[in-house]
Parts: C-alpha cells; sequence; structure tokens
C-alpha cells in the first residue's frame, strides 16, 4: 500500500486566484465579468450534438408518424428558443442580441445529428447559445420520442467552431 504524500499547503491567495479566473472576484465569488471595454465584433459560434435512438423511431419521424407529431419542426424552435433564452439558464452568461440561429437537424440510421448555427455582433462570444440550442432540440427531441423509445439519449454536444472577437478563428481540432 503506498502511503499518503503529505499536501503542500499553497502559498495562492484568493485575490492571486482572482487575478487569473475571470468570473470570481477578490473573495472567490462568482461574478459576471465586464465587456464593457470590449469591441463589438461580428461572433459566430457552431456547436453540434447527436440523439441516439432506434431505427423504428427514424422510420416514424421520416414518415411523420410519431405519435406526438412533428419532431424536427419542434426540435428547431426548441433550439431556436434555447439559444435566446441562455442567460436565463446559464448564471454567468451575458444577455446578447443574437441576430441568426440556424438550426439543422440530419437524420441517420440511428440518431439525429443537431447542428445550430448563432451569430452575433457584440462585445462577446455566443458559444454558450449554440451549445444552449443544441440540448434544447435534442431534449426536444427525445421528449418527442419518448412514447416510442424512452432510452433515446443526448450525446456529444460541443463546441465545433467559434470566430470573432481578439480571439479570431477556432476550430474543433479533428
Amino acid at each position: 500500500m503506498n502511503a499518503a504524500r503529505p499536501r503542500r499547503r499553497s502559498t495562492r491567495t484568493l485575490v492571486d486566484v482572482a487575478e487569473r479566473l475571470t468570473h470570481v472576484d477578490d473573495s472567490g465569488a462568482a461574478r459576471m465579468v465586464d465587456v464593457s471595454g470590449k469591441d463589438v465584433t461580428v461572433r459566430r459560434a457552431v456547436a453540434a450534438g447527436t440523439v441516439t435512438t432506434t431505427a423504428e423511431v427514424i422510420a416514424l419521424l421520416r414518415r411523420d408518424a410519431l405519435p406526438k407529431g412533428d419532431a424536427l419542426g419542434v426540435a428547431r424552435v426548441a433550439g431556436i428558443m434555447g439559444a435566446k433564452r441562455t442567460p436565463d439558464l446559464i448564471p454567468l452568461c451575458h444577455p446578447i442580441a443574437l441576430h441568426g440561429v440556424q438550426v439543422e437537424l440530419t437524420p441517420r440510421e440511428t440518431s439525429i445529428d443537431i447542428e445550430v448555427a448563432v451569430k452575433t455582433a457584440d462585445r462577446t462570444g455566443v458559444e454558450m447559445e449554440a451549445l444552449t440550442a443544441v440540448a434544447a432540440a435534442g431534449l426536444a427531441l427525445i421528449d418527442m420520442v419518448k412514447a416510442v423509445d424512452p432510452a433515446a439519449g443526448l450525446d456529444r454536444v460541443r463546441v465545433l467552431r467559434k470566430e470573432g472577437g481578439k480571439t479570431g478563428l477556432w476550430e474543433r481540432p479533428s
């Protein structure tokens, strides 16, 4: 059995930590970052996720025969609403004007791919809006298919690309 090493006491103070963490104040409390000094630039983010289900559900979806109705239409609207409501759901997100939200839903053999692009011209990015839109669309799809597939799940919610602002372009490595 390995003996536990004695822990070294950190000499860092809350102020030291707060200087590096943008969403923490000097006392260590969460705070919303002041973005008023940032430039307004066009910003765009693309996020994706996948709803996993069964081939039976996909067949029903393609025939528009799901018991609850138009699952793709409901999911598309839920994604847009999710993007718009992000600052109400994610505590430290800034409310920003969204200039465009595009929700793409692509049925596969046993899954539905979700891809959302969100655009603004503001002082902060729209990654969280894109991610929230993917999650909302995915959860709406699960709600629409749960009578036929109670095991449906939402997987791999992630940012694929972001652009604008000081950091410019970032793309998820393949």
